[in-house]
Formats: structure tokens, C-alpha cells, sequence
């Protein structure tokens, strides 16, 4: 408990550089790298996935700490980024986020139907004062965002080509995440959340 009390707090600024700058380099890897799509692919995800291990560097290095959601992000990154340089197939790298919003679905969904509170045990420190129904509502509402992402993934890298997928992916995903985030405060405030500054409330992880 000393511990926790003790570590530094990351600003909302850093958790959103940690969160969503991989992603930001990833697209601007493949906006700018030169050669044919396929070469832009690879180079893109190696990026990609410098970027996530950079992150997870910084968040320790910064607060001692490297939250959950952070590191299952970053090792399917790493896992299925590996898996695209190797098999030489970027269906692997657009799967990824479909596979993150899904475990994390059904993590929370496992919660909500055995009656524990697997998002509390992940975020209390994030959310002071939340009351045992606040933390229930924000969960499933996290769970429906999760499935619908995960559905919005697989119709977007079938529909899509490469270049527009990173596209969507970029400036599509995060402002949705956002607005989802935002989108949830006024409902958290009323179930006792207690923030200086209702920015300070975490936001989903990067698929």
C-alpha cells in the first residue's frame, strides 16, 4: 500500500502519449516510409512495435508502474507485429486490435456475470469515490464498447485496403475512444467519482 501511495502519477497528457503514441507512429511510419504498400507494411509494424516497448519503458520509468491494460496491449502488439514480419501478412497486425478488444470484453463480461469487480481491481486508484454501482455501469458500458470495436474492426480491415485501415485506425478509433471516455464522466460523477478534473479519468486502451 506504501508502495501505491508512494509511485508518481502520471499526468492525463502522458497516459494519452503512452496509450495512443505507438499508434501515431504507426501511422506516420506508413504515411511517409518509402517503397511499394508491402515494404511500407513491415516497416510500419517494426515501428509499431518499437514504439509500444518504448512505451511501456517510459510508463515505468515515470511511475514506477505499468498499468494492466498497457501491457496486454503491448505484448499482443509485439506477438502479432512478430508474426506479421515473419509470415510476411499484415492480416496478422489488423487481427490484433479485433483479439485486444475482445479478451478485454470478455474479461469484463466475466466479471459482471460472477459479481467481481475485475475493473475495480485494475483502476480503483483511477477512479476515487466510485460507488460499487458506478464501477458496475462503467463496466458494462466498457464491455459494450469493447464488442462493438471488435465488430467494427473486422468490418473496417475487410472493407478497407491497407492504407485506409491504418487510416481509420488512427483518426477514426482514438476520437471514438475519447468520446466514449467523456461520454461516461457525467454518469461517474453522479455515482461518487471524485477528480479535480474530470480529464483526469483514464481512458480505454488502444486496441
Amino acid at each position: 500500500m506504501a508502495d501505491s501511495a508512494a509511485r508518481p502519477k502520471a499526468s492525463a497528457g502522458l497516459r494519452m502519449a503512452l496509450d495512443y503514441g505507438p499508434l501515431i507512429v504507426f501511422f506516420a511510419v506508413n504515411s511517409l516510409a518509402p517503397g511499394v504498400q508491402l515494404q511500407r507494411i513491415f516497416t510500419a509494424t517494426l515501428a509499431f512495435m518499437i514504439a509500444m516497448a518504448a512505451a511501456i519503458a517510459v510508463s515505468w520509468w515515470k511511475t514506477r508502474h505499468v498499468s494492466p491494460m498497457l501491457w496486454i496491449t503491448g505484448v499482443l502488439v509485439l506477438v502479432f507485429g512478430g508474426l506479421t514480419l515473419y509470415y510476411h501478412d499484415q492480416t496478422f497486425i489488423q487481427v490484433k486490435p479485433t483479439i485486444v478488444y475482445a479478451m478485454f470484453a470478455v474479461i469484463l463480461g466475466y466479471g459482471l456475470i460472477t459479481n467481481k469487480p475485475l475493473l475495480q481491481t485494475m483502476l480503483e486508484s483511477a477512479y476515487p469515490g466510485l460507488s460499487a454501482k458506478g464501477w458496475r455501469l462503467l463496466t458494462i458500458n466498457w464491455t459494450i464498447f469493447f464488442v462493438a470495436m471488435a465488430v467494427l474492426n473486422e468490418v473496417m480491415r475487410h472493407m478497407l485496403d491497407w492504407d485506409r485501415w491504418v487510416t481509420f485506425k488512427t483518426w477514426v478509433v482514438i476520437p471514438l475512444t475519447l468520446v466514449f471516455a467523456i461520454a461516461n464522466i457525467p454518469m461517474l460523477l453522479r455515482h461518487g467519482l471524485q477528480l479535480e478534473k474530470p480529464e483526469d479519468a483514464p481512458v480505454p486502451p488502444e486496441g
